[in-house]
């Protein structure tokens, strides 16, 4: 068999005469050609040689009554062409039924294969054909039946093509995905193992996947979401708290075990009392919908455990359902949405829309490769074998093209409207704003998203990168979009760790990165601050590891990013040192005091209020253990009570003071005549900073808030007055003295937090006059509030958190 066998000439050309193309041997004996199908009568559907699927034939007929129109084995009825995917419903002769449509314009046939409980195919050609989408009725299939698609076409990888009837492939809309995803040879369209690897993806592997692969499930739910209330926090309200949904509730000792690790496991009384203790408004969780294991992952015995490696856009991930996989797990989802509103907290779903599981051009055929390659793909321009890859995971979803984008707006709008999320944050964002080559913000996604009347009114979070040139967009961004912050991570770590010659990037940071994001006519709120995130060191790693340590992913440590920006304090790992471990301690609290102080979005990635280690591993991305699973234990450890104590209080803190949780950039100057700055930075001497001072050599800074000169007004037009707040970060080793500010900016000031100290259940209350001079311990912070003064906002009530 040739390379390009099966292929027909669209140039006029024989193959001999076309562009050199290395020819291989026919197929070895392990790879036999599958016997040919049984013929059957004209119009008949084409049968496996079983008999056909179960169906709902409704109540028995009275004596006398005409047959049933459709008899289980007759051909579809037409249906529609729309909505995409299949929709169980009334069909024209008013009995129940499920219209299948699938968008597939190069396909010169398409079969639907529906699936009995014994996993006995019937298949039946989709001969109705409008707008480039194959479609077809059949009465009697009723939810929780299992499918999917042949298609039909040419085999000619040369050119794109690897169209391949023996690959069962996924409906690339079904809501619900049954059955374990395993990759053996025979879920590639090429033979994977052919010997010669350099054209192994042009030879054509016949075998039938249809046993080695899942099964889309005909979901129908009638949920109108009326006795829901969404939270619709305000972005400059929200506090974001990553979490793994398996990872989270895995070994969490209060929920039932048979619960835990799935959706049903997060809506456990158990879990959610954490997060609302915690006072996070919103959790953003790694991705859920369907998604795959690498190849080489299931070679280790490993298995994909972040999820970023999707196949179904429109699926909950099946293996985080308790109840069941044939469409259980949809309403499974939905009571966990449901159960998190209801404690006021928002769900946001981390999406990856920039490149599917299927991989590069070695890669197996699961769905869109065989639906069409190459109009759901970047290939590349100059060897449409392969693909344009700005992903680093071999191929790159074509968001340029209409039936991509339709693919991933309606997604998206599936999620908002009929699953219940308030937001998505964009894996790799940047990818989808590429043009032809370069990041280009007027893209067909940007503009969908940005006039959709639906999907412009929820949260929208870009990871603000991807692998290809000019893809680093960090505060590019257009409005309405909020962005995960990298230079607030790095500049934070750097001045904690000693790595800054001075304090210009932190307070940049610190006062919300106007430098980023205010010209664009963005609001602080556009920045989603945060230390840590899944990928990269935990908090408690950071300050105990200067290396990754990620030899248990068996790729010889070499996976991860050696730009950790860590300081292990004297020893790497875990140590008996008390010192070392004190001094741990306090750099936990001195970073999670910057991050919830800090003006913008805060993000808290699960377990770091407690103290979770992955023991050094910056790359979990495989490790569905105790590794990747937050360890529920260390609440009740004595040395990691105050880091949760501490961060309780500083998101009530951030809760109970508008002056913490800034609407607008600050100005730094009065906001009327008479009037103080709105912002303002001191040195330890108490001397408002210069130019000068800025570029100086220096690891201690001062940021003044005042809380009697906020710009934005409260919702019905009225001046808003807080407590004024003074916050003093000192990243030197050694002991200094500051001296706070005078009487102009307030009568004297309240202690509130003080990261050297091991107790944080409580404020401190010790109280100073303006003027004084105070200690600040080596590497610590401290926050102080302005006395109630008449006319100051805030009162007793919250202000010490």
């Amino acid at each position: 068999m040739t390379a390009w066998q099966g292929a027909e000439p669209t140039d006029g050309q024989t193959p001999a005469d076309r562009s050199p193309r290395p020819s291989s041997p026919p197929l070895p004996p392990p790879h036999p050609q599958p016997p040919a199908r049984p013929q059957l009568p004209t119009g008949q559907p084409r049968l496996h040689l079983v008999p056909p699927a179960e169906f709902d034939t409704g109540p028995a007929r009275p004596p006398g009554q005409p047959p049933d129109p459709y008899a289980p084995g007759d051909p579809p009825w037409p249906g529609s062409w729309q909505p995409l995917g299949a929709r169980y419903h009334l069909g024209p002769d008013g009995r129940p039924g499920t219209n299948f449509a699938l968008w597939a314009a190069g396909a010169e046939e398409v079969e639907l294969c529906l699936f009995d409980e014994e996993g006995r195919e019937t298949r039946y050609p989709l001969t109705e054909q409008t707008f480039q989408t194959w479609h077809g009725h059949i009465p009697g299939v009723r939810p929780g039946s299992r499918y999917g698609f042949r298609v039909h076409g040419r085999w000619d990888p040369w050119t794109g093509a690897r169209w391949n009837p023996a690959k069962l492939l996924l409906d690339p809309y079904a809501r619900a995905v049954d059955g374990d995803f395993a990759l053996p040879p025979e879920v590639y369209g090429h033979v994977r193992d052919w010997p010669e690897q350099e054209v192994a993806d042009t030879v054509r592997d016949d075998r039938d996947s249809a046993p080695f692969v899942p099964k889309s499930v005909v979901v129908h739910d009638e949920d109108d979401w009326s006795d829901d209330r969404r939270p619709k926090t305000p972005w400059a309200d929200t506090v974001l708290y990553e979490l793994h949904v398996r990872g989270f509730t895995k070994r969490h000792p209060d929920i039932p075990p048979e619960l835990r690790g799935t959706y049903a496991g997060l809506a456990h009384p158990a879990a959610v009392e954490h997060l609302t203790r915690l006072g996070v408004t919103a959790v953003e969780l790694l991705p859920v919908q369907q998604f795959v294991s690498e190849p080489h992952l299931s070679e280790r015995g490993l298995r994909n455990y972040w999820g970023y490696n999707t196949i179904g856009y429109f699926a909950p991930h099946a293996s985080y359902a308790a109840t069941g996989t044939r469409g259980q797990q949809v309403t499974e989802f939905k009571r966990m949405v449901r159960t998190l509103h209801a404690a006021g907290i928002e769900v946001i779903l981390d999406v990856v829309y920039n490149h599917t599981a299927e991989g590069g051009q070695l890669g197996p055929t699961l769905c869109f490769r065989g639906v069409d390659n190459g109009a759901y793909y970047r290939l590349n321009p100059h060897d449409r074998r392969g693909y344009a890859d700005y992903t680093g995971c071999g191929n790159t979803l074509d968001a340029r093209l209409p039936p991509v984008l339709r693919l991933i707006t309606d997604s998206l709008r599936y999620w908002v409207a009929e699953m219940g999320v308030d937001g998505f944050r964009f894996d790799l964002a940047a990818a989808l704003a590429r043009g032809p080559h370069e990041v280009d913000f007027l893209t067909p996604f940007m503009a969908s998203v940005s006039q959709d009347p639906l999907l412009s009114r929820v949260k929208l979070i870009a990871e603000p990168w991807d692998i290809g040139p000019g893809g680093y967009r960090v505060g590019g961004f257009p409005p309405l979009w909020t962005e995960w912050n990298d230079r607030f991570r790095d500049g934070v770590r750097d001045f904690w760790r000693g790595a800054r010659r001075d304090v210009r990037e932190l307070g940049y940071r610190l006062s919300g990165s106007s430098d980023l994001y205010q010209l664009g006519g963005r609001r602080p709120y556009a920045s989603v601050n945060y230390i840590t995130a899944h990928d990269g060191f935990t908090l408690r790693d950071l300050v105990s590891y200067n290396h990754k340590h990620n030899e248990g992913n068996g790729e010889d440590n070499r996976d991860g990013t050696d730009d950790n920006r860590s300081w292990n304090h004297g020893a790497e790992g875990e140590t008996r040192n008390p010192a070392v471990r004190g001094l741990r301690r306090r750099q936990l609290r001195n970073l999670m005091s910057t991050l919830l102080l800090a003006t913008g979005v805060p993000m808290l990635l699960a377990g770091d209020e407690m103290g979770r280690t992955q023991g050094g591993n910056n790359n979990g991305y495989c490790q569905d253990n105790e590794t990747g699973w937050i360890d529920w234990s260390l609440r009740e450890d004595p040395e990691w009570a105050a880091l949760l104590d501490l961060t309780r209080r500083l998101v009530r803190l951030r809760r109970n003071h508008p002056v913490l949780r800034q609407r607008a950039f600050f100005s730094g100057r009065p906001s009327h005549p008479g009037g103080l700055r709105d912002l303002a930075w001191f040195t330890p001497a108490g001397t408002e900073m210069t130019e000068e001072d800025w570029f100086a050599p220096g690891r201690t800074i001062g940021m003044f808030l005042s809380g009697r000169d906020m710009s934005e007004p409260d919702p019905l037009g009225r001046e808003v007055r807080d407590r004024s707040f003074l916050l003093l970060l000192h990243a030197a080793a050694h002991q200094t003295r500051f001296t706070l500010p005078d009487a102009r900016w307030a009568d004297g000031y309240e202690l509130l937090v003080d990261t050297a100290r091991e107790d944080q259940a409580e404020p401190p209350g010790d109280r100073h006059p303006a003027g004084a001079r105070i200690a600040l311990a080596a590497r610590s912070a401290l926050l102080l509030c302005s006395l109630p003064a008449a006319g100051d906002g805030g009162g007793d009530d919250g202000a010490a958190g």
